[in-house]
């Protein structure tokens, strides 16, 4: 049976970059992401439940569900994104399972689940490890405003929407600091895979 590893961190942290540097290991990765943009195409059940709760008002001219129009209804309402959660997360949460399946079926040592709101979302259940990539809140704050052309009050939104990623710090098994360069992340990464016997 293979490891299974949950990797996390906060918006604009580096996970993605930490994620394309373990598929370099031939690592698989569940990308809860990717996942989560599939289970809303149109015809899924999880879209049809979106526009009945919350309107077609959520919709681009082609149909399909204007993420920016439902970010800014969820960001700024507790009780909207619960809703939202409450329709997306099982369906999601089911196929990251299948794929995970289908990864250890098909002889891999190791599945990585890559889930944003691991912690946030008590998804730990799903995995035996946790990696956690680490940016201080300065660093975090200028690259999403960089990244994503935000101001200071947007990027804060966001950033303030999930977990202190100290705190995520304090709850995983390894931590990644990725405030230096690609080079010292890497190095983090061969370490951990290293002890874990996956290289």
């Amino acid at each position: 049976m293979g490891i299974i590893i949950g990797l996390t961190g906060g918006i604009a942290s580096g996970k993605s970059t930490v994620a394309n540097m373990i598929r370099e290991y031939g690592i698989p990765i569940v990308d809860a992401d990717l996942i989560a943009r599939e289970v809303v195409q149109i015809g899924r059940p999880a879209y049809k439940e979106i526009v009945e709760t919350f309107g077609e008002s959520v919709l681009l001219e082609d149909g399909s569900i204007d993420r920016v129009t439902l970010g800014s209804i969820v960001f700024n309402n507790e009780e909207q994104r619960k809703r939202l959660n409450e329709i997306v997360h099982p369906a999601v949460r089911k196929e990251m399972m299948d794929q995970k399946e289908q990864f250890l079926q098909a002889g891999a040592n190791a599945v990585v689940l890559d889930i944003p709101l691991l912690f946030e979302s008590k998804l730990t259940y799903m995995v035996e490890k946790t990696i956690v990539v680490f940016v201080d809140s300065s660093t975090q704050l200028k690259r999403l405003m960089e990244r994503n052309q935000f101001s200071v009050e947007e990027a804060e939104a966001r950033i303030n929407s999930q977990m202190p990623l100290i705190k995520k710090k304090e709850l995983a098994d390894q931590v990644i600091d990725n405030n230096g360069t690609i080079d010292k992340t890497k190095k983090q990464l061969e370490h951990i895979l290293t002890i874990w016997n996956l290289i």
